[in-house]
């Protein structure tokens, strides 16, 4: 045991001492802490340009109709052609030509957005939504309705459905798409975590062995002992990495949502500062958020708050480490096997399609975790490390979690038996093309 510590200690120390460890260390936050808050702050701006769309409206009926923005202004044209404006669009300042033909109530796709640039599709929106409405209101008109714009007006509803979740006595709030966001990240986090630290230990394992290293270490410590310490060395690295990644990953998106959303801050029933907030982020943000877009963020923050992240987090842990041993495992047999990286491909395919399935079958499961595909392909222990955190954030029956954890385990006992017998005669073999004929001979091998 004293020289799997050693072997443990030497793999460990000698990769966080790396250049590449301390840079990753220190990117991945600032990537991840990007992943969460730049899309925020994209969308809550919007490109200054004041655009301009001629309309040729040959119904009569649109007329002013179409709602303006701030920077998206409707200029109604009479006695214009389309060929008229085609021909000297380029000397006119209009973004857009758009043409509505006098059919249109009865043919949807009489509109035509013309133009010599790609229109943006919230621009498309924008108009298609309002000519809609207009048609709507037009054909409720002809049923004489009195007071309609009032009746439509006060008619108009938003639901905004609430998840409660019962757990025993007390009632959780809760957000389906916050879960599909942590159960997403985590099993995205598990495949790459596989790949990246299962491909260190393949590489370490090749280069001991083409520098004919290997030969000095085995004659002290035994082959097993040798490929345990180099597995847990490396997936101790990997831990290490990834709780630097949470401390400072957390850190920088409290202070990303402090600096680019302080309103978010404020309680839900202070009125006052959510309208000063309103009123003053116009120096600062293009685009105003209205209240019920405010409400809607602090529904995300408080279902993000429901979530029970130290079962989020103690899952991850055991799924990584889990799904880690037995992949690195493998990863080690490979390299134990060949004496090159670029003989590793014939190998590396049965590795990499159960991971490559789990991707796959990981979208199927956001979006129906219960399911019976999302069910089996949890315990199945190739698959499971991935499948089961995703499913975890919408909840899980104990059974299910301690069923999956227990079949993870004892495969993962096997491959490292499996792994073993093919590492202690493979470390040792120069020069000799293996085949899978060659691995069966050296597993039943019992010298």
């Amino acid at each position: 045991m004293n020289k799997i510590s050693l072997i443990i200690s030497r793999e460990y120390l000698t990769r966080v001492r790396k250049k590449s460890f301390l840079v990753m260390t220190i990117l991945g936050p600032i990537l991840f802490a990007a992943l969460f808050i730049l899309p925020a702050v994209f969308a809550s701006m919007e490109d200054k340009e004041v655009r301009t769309i001629a309309v040729i409206d040959s119904s009569k009926v649109f007329i002013n109709t179409i709602p303006e923005t701030e920077y998206l202004k409707f200029l109604y044209l009479e006695n214009t052609s389309v060929e008229d404006l085609r021909e000297n669009f380029n000397k006119t300042n209009y973004y857009a030509v758009l043409y509505i033909s006098h059919i249109v109530a009865n043919t949807p796709s009489a509109v035509q957005l013309l133009s010599d640039r790609q229109p943006s599709l919230n621009i498309r929106m924008h108009i298609s939504n309002a000519l809609e409405k207009e048609i709507e209101r037009q054909k409720l008109q002809t049923y004489k309705i009195n007071n309609l714009d009032d009746i439509l007006s006060a008619i108009k509803t938003r639901i905004n459905i609430r998840t409660i979740i019962w757990q025993g006595s007390e009632e959780k709030e809760s957000m389906s798409e916050v879960a599909m966001i942590v159960g997403y990240i985590s099993g995205f986090l598990i495949y790459i975590f596989i790949f990246l630290f299962g491909g260190l230990v393949m590489r370490g394992v090749i280069e001991e062995k083409s520098s004919r290293v290997v030969e000095i270490l085995v004659s002290s410590v035994k082959p097993f002992q040798l490929m345990a310490g180099k597995i847990i060395g490396i997936g101790l690295v990997g831990l290490t990495q990834f709780l630097l990644w949470v401390v400072l990953t957390f850190i920088l998106i409290s202070l990303g949502t402090t600096l680019f959303f302080p309103e978010l801050k404020a309680p839900a029933s202070d009125q006052v500062v959510v309208e000063n907030v309103m009123a003053s982020s116009s120096t600062l943000q293009p685009v105003q958020p209205s209240e019920e877009e405010f409400s809607k963020m602090r529904a995300i923050l408080d279902s993000a708050s429901s979530i029970n992240f130290s079962v989020i987090l103690g899952s991850f842990l055991f799924f990584f480490l889990g799904g880690y041993l037995l992949y690195a495992s493998l990863f080690a047999a490979i390299g134990s096997a060949v004496d090159s990286e670029a003989d590793t491909q014939q190998f590396m395919l049965p590795i990499t399609i159960p991971l490559i399935l789990a991707i796959i079958v990981m979208m199927n499961t956001i979006q129906n975790p219960e399911g019976q595909l999302a069910f089996w392909f949890s315990m199945i222990p190739f698959t499971s490390p991935i499948i089961m955190m995703v499913r975890i954030p919408f909840g899980v029956p104990l059974w299910e979690a301690a069923l999956s954890m227990s079949i993870l385990v004892a495969t993962f006992l096997f491959t490292t038996w499996v792994a073993a017998k093919i590492y202690r005669t493979g470390i040792l073999m120069y020069g000799k093309k293996v085949t899978y004929k060659e691995l069966w001979k050296w597993l039943r091998y019992r010298n």
